[in-house]
């Protein structure tokens, strides 16, 4: 029997297959033999040899959505014309209504109930996002008086665990009408604490994701 001489060709079509599949049908609604039946070509077997568990494919999917989606931020977040506060509000637009990221969040699976990917959530807003990507913009705010602050190290943990806790359907279920709620107060907390990010034009903006809730 030959030896599969790229493993990482392998590795990305059980990935592509698994996303295609788990934004369409959702992580529950998805089995192994799906991706088996998606791919057409694999056995279980080719397919356990790379990931131990449909659990572990969701890790890598997520893993690749997180990249990639952050890096369509990040490229949006390049003009220098921007201040610190208009690049938060940019981040967090493209973010959310990534063509890659958004069908993603409406398939995830409930977080709470999987204690493995809530960890692994917290784990990578607090230890990349909060202190690589926001603390730095917040900085660049106070520097420049768009966001108004003494502490960006804290700043960039509760807006972090704000978007990505609080905010987040994976986490916590709410309705539309809920949403425009948590976005109203959202608003007003975060000027409270020197960042009026959401304006009338982000609210309009948001739609898209409130789209997605049931």
């Amino acid at each position: 029997m030959s030896r599969n001489k790229h493993p990482e060709v392998t590795v990305n079509r059980i990935i592509d297959a698994a996303y295609k599949l788990f934004s369409t049908k959702g992580y529950e609604g998805t089995s192994i033999q799906d991706i088996i039946d998606e791919l057409g070509d694999l056995s279980k077997g080719a397919i356990y040899h790379h990931f131990s568990s449909k659990e572990e494919i969701f890790e890598a999917v997520s893993d690749k959505v997180y990249k990639l989606s952050e890096k369509e931020a990040m490229e949006a977040i390049e003009d220098n014309s921007l201040s610190g506060l208009e690049k938060i509000r940019t981040l967090i637009l493209v973010s959310i209504t990534s063509s890659v990221h958004l069908p993603f969040i409406a398939a995830s699976p409930d977080i709470l109930q999987n204690p493995k990917f809530l960890v692994q959530h917290l784990y990578t807003s607090l230890n990349d996002v909060a202190p690589n990507i926001l603390k730095p913009i917040i900085e660049e705010g106070i520097e420049d008086g768009s966001i108004k602050g003494e502490n960006p190290k804290i700043m960039a943990e509760v807006l972090i665990l704000l978007l990505n806790i609080w905010m987040d359907p994976a986490v916590i279920h709410y309705t539309k009408d809920e949403f425009t709620d948590r976005v109203l107060f959202l608003k007003d907390l975060l000027k409270s604490m020197g960042m009026d990010i959401v304006n009338e034009d982000m609210m309009n903006k948001l739609d898209v994701f409130r789209n997605i809730l049931s």
